[in-house]
């Protein structure tokens, strides 16, 4: 179970039906200055996180509307780039009906009983909050047509809104939304099940181009990320922890730090019983030494000096090379459990016309935002404040709370805007470290990671291996497929953090003959969700795999990917899958729209035209609800085998609206872009149970002089509108690898691409 999956328990309402629950309801109370306060709560509407300070959550959205026709709205959700805290305040305002240029966003406090869970991750901010923030505004709206019908003594059917004002329709008398709050404030609030909400041809702000609430300030430069919090009386920390991941502090050179200039403190911190405490989860408080200085300069370069001796564990006794070989022993060995089957894929293959069998693997990545974790904390008189660049607030306090043996209700944290997260900020180890830190320490202090324990203390992308057996009739079409996919367990024993596989990865239900099995490593480095867990991966491989068959049976890929889709159908989620969260069966139509759209748009039918060394492939990847397929077109110097990625086609569907193009069309390009970076280098590797890799020289990303430029185009259909912030990065992987085949004639079955694979003999 991935983390974003996790967070979906007990959660009983669906994001694809939209629908709010019946004790949803609105209440209404005069703000300070005359103006209009809705507080909407919606019990159930949301994915609910279980929690043991009370039962069920709530998703509250707050609308303040001042004298003056400022409509202030918060935002409930971390941002870290990908446009949330614009989006969702955009469907309440498209709804109450306002001027957006009148609007003003703030960041709600973290309050899980107020509204609801409050994190990002999973691309779930859009299919959570569609249907509930539009009936908040819609109901705003409604009580301020009540006031003004009321105001003028007429019927409220003769009442229209515009841009925060309202119109009584036969007189043309006028009333803006800032005289009529305080009145509005006065009424009873409107179910939230009746409120009526706009004809899509009305939306105003829902579809249009606007850029983030708060890029004006990033732009100035202003201070917003977590690293750039300051407190009263603010220290600065570093923490060292062991090389290999759970290791333990045997000594240090505690005296010769301490001494150093501007070094306050300088100890170590020691692992406590987790589990004592109920706290299970990897990102727990870990044994280290902790140098707290009134520079991060100072702390630096005390951190230089620092001289450790590391009781180092059992994981010291992993490796890279190591899981290579124990992963091609356990493909000549039977597998160890059966994660999906139908039909008769022995039978299959006995029968087919043709037999292809491949290896493909995948790397350990970091998540490397640009922004390393960093927290700030205080501890005073048995209370802790955070301000923490987080994707899942409540998650950080739930552990902080536990950790140091204080009560959650004594735990306050600040949400700051996060320099990037990719899921890495899922996991509050950071957070954990700096209170502990704090507190130790007896003043405010901001603990900031170096670049080099941000890469090597990760909750890491696990890597995997794939060996793929498969049938073709004599028609070229797959009529089998077998995967034993080795991969590795946590402490549990069975599959670590977002190392696991479905019983729905393609190509189950939509051939008769397919079987998934899987062998387990144990694995001591903690692994976590990275943009689109899972399918990051797994897109590679089959998607690939795919293209390699297809190859095989002498067809065009698109036709091939076409045939596996079969006839527009809806295909129901497996048995089970609406347990947390029901969701809508896979629509092959879909696929198949993507699939012809992106065709149509990348000139796929000429592709042979293109030169020597130059070609185009294509992938499809359904994750996240959201469908997509890719073309990419690469060109490969036959000398250096360096790969040049020339152009990125993206389509694909999401629903019914894109509620910011300028955010979705960016995310999608972000998306695509971060495939192909992963793709071309990015790898972490281990040795002697410790990261080898350090900093972007020898874990790269993308440069600016290699992102092509990504064509995007959106498939509107009838659908709720679901996120965007990883279901476009899946194919952009085996798109590219699939053009390289076409460019060169070789095959990339193994993750990072190498050059010298691709030169010419």
């Amino acid at each position: 179970m991935t983390r974003e999956h996790a967070l979906l328990e007990s959660a009983p309402d669906t994001a694809a039906g939209n629908t709010v629950s019946r004790r949803a309801f609105l209440a209404a109370s005069a703000a300070a200055g005359g103006g209009l306060m809705l507080h909407l709560t919606v019990p159930g509407t949301a994915f609910a996180v279980p929690s043991k300070s009370g039962p069920g959550a709530e998703l509250n959205a707050y609308i303040r509307i001042a004298p003056d026709g400022i409509v202030t709205i918060a935002a409930k959700n971390p941002e870290m780039g990908q446009g949330t805290k614009t989006t969702l305040p955009m469907l309440i305002a498209e709804e109450l009906d306002v001027d957006w240029k009148n609007v003003r966003v703030e960041m709600a406090p973290v309050d899980m009983q107020k509204y609801g869970p409050q994190f990002a991750g999973g691309s779930f901010s859009t299919p959570m909050n569609w249907d509930p923030l539009r009936r908040a505004g819609a109901a705003g709206r409604q009580m301020l047509v009540t006031a003004a019908a009321q105001t003028w003594g007429v019927s409220p059917s003769e009442c229209e809104t515009s841009a925060g004002v309202v119109r009584h329709k036969p007189t043309g008398r006028t009333l803006k939304y800032g005289e009529l709050a305080a009145r509005a404030a006065k009424l009873p609030v409107p179910d939230l099940r009746t409120v009526s909400l706009k004809d899509p041809k009305d939306f105003r702000i829902i579809g249009k181009f606007t850029g983030g609430v708060d890029s004006p300030a990033i732009v100035q430069g202003k201070p917003m990320f977590g690293i750039d919090v300051t407190v009263p009386g603010m220290r600065y920390a570093v923490f060292q922890k062991c090389p290999v991941f759970g290791g333990k502090v045997v000594s240090a050179n505690l005296d010769e730090i301490q001494s150093l200039p501007g070094v306050r403190k300088a100890f170590i911190v020691r692992a406590n019983d987790a589990a004592a405490h109920g706290i299970t989860n990897v990102d727990r408080l870990q044994e280290g030494v902790a140098i707290v200085a009134d520079s991060w300069w100072a702390a630096n370069k005390a951190l230089q000096k620092l001289k450790v001796k590391w009781d180092e564990g059992e994981a010291v006794n992993q490796s890279t090379a190591a899981f290579e070989k124990r992963a091609a022993e356990l493909f000549r060995e039977a597998p160890q459990k059966t994660v999906h089957k139908e039909g008769d894929v022995d039978a299959a293959l006995a029968s087919a016309a043709k037999v292809l069998e491949a290896t493909y693997s995948y790397p350990f990545i970091a998540h490397a935002p640009m922004e390393p974790q960093n927290c700030t904390a205080q501890v005073r008189d048995g209370k802790v404040e955070i301000w923490a660049p987080t994707q899942f607030p409540a998650n950080g306090r739930t552990l902080v709370a536990k950790t140091l043996g204080v009560d959650e209700s004594d735990v306050t944290v600040h949400m700051v805007r996060c320099g990037g997260g990719f899921g890495r900020r899922l996991s509050n180890d950071y957070m954990v470290e700096a209170a502990w830190i704090a507190r130790e320490a007896g003043e405010p202090v901001k603990l900031i990671w170096t670049r080099q324990q941000d890469i090597q203390h990760g909750f890491f992308r696990p890597g995997g291996f794939h060996h793929f057996k498969a049938g073709l009739d004599a028609n070229g079409k797959l009529v089998g497929f077998r995967d034993h996919f080795v991969s590795f367990s946590g402490a549990d024993g069975d599959f670590a953090n977002s190392a696991n596989i479905t019983a729905t990865e393609q190509p189950a239900r939509l051939i008769p003959n397919v079987e998934f099995v899987a062998s387990l490593m144990p694995l001591n480095l903690p692994t976590g969700p990275l943009r689109a867990p899972a399918s990051n991966a797994l897109a590679f491989a089959f998607q690939s795999f795919f293209d390699e068959l297809a190859h095989a049976a002498g067809r065009d890929p698109l036709e091939f990917l076409l045939e596996l889709a079969g006839e527009p159908r809806v295909i129901p989620p497996p048995e089970g899958a609406n347990r947390f969260m029901p969701v809508p069966g896979f629509d092959t139509g879909r696929m198949r729209g993507v699939l012809e759209l992106v065709a149509e748009k990348s000139d796929w039918a000429n592709r042979k035209s293109l030169p020597k060394g130059t070609g185009k492939g294509i992938a499809f990847y359904y994750s996240h609800l959201g469908y997509f397929a890719e073309v990419v077109q690469a060109t490969v110097n036959p000398k250096t085998g360096f790969v040049k990625v020339d152009k990125v086609w993206v389509a694909g569907d999401v629903g019914s609206h894109i509620i910011n193009p300028a955010g979705g069309i960016n995310q999608v390009q972000g998306a695509a872009l971060d495939g192909i970076s992963e793709a071309l280098g990015q790898a972490i590797t281990i040795e002697r149970g410790r990261v080898v890799q350090s900093n972007f020289h020898d874990f790269p990303l993308l440069r600016m002089n290699q992102a092509p430029p990504v064509e995007v185009h959106f498939r509107i259909t009838p659908n709720p509108p679901t996120g965007l912030g990883e279901p476009a990065l899946p194919p952009a992987v085996p798109a590219l690898c699939n053009a390289i085949f076409a460019a060169t004639g070789k095959r990339v079955r193994k993750l990072p691409i190498d050059p010298a694979e691709l030169r010419s003999a």
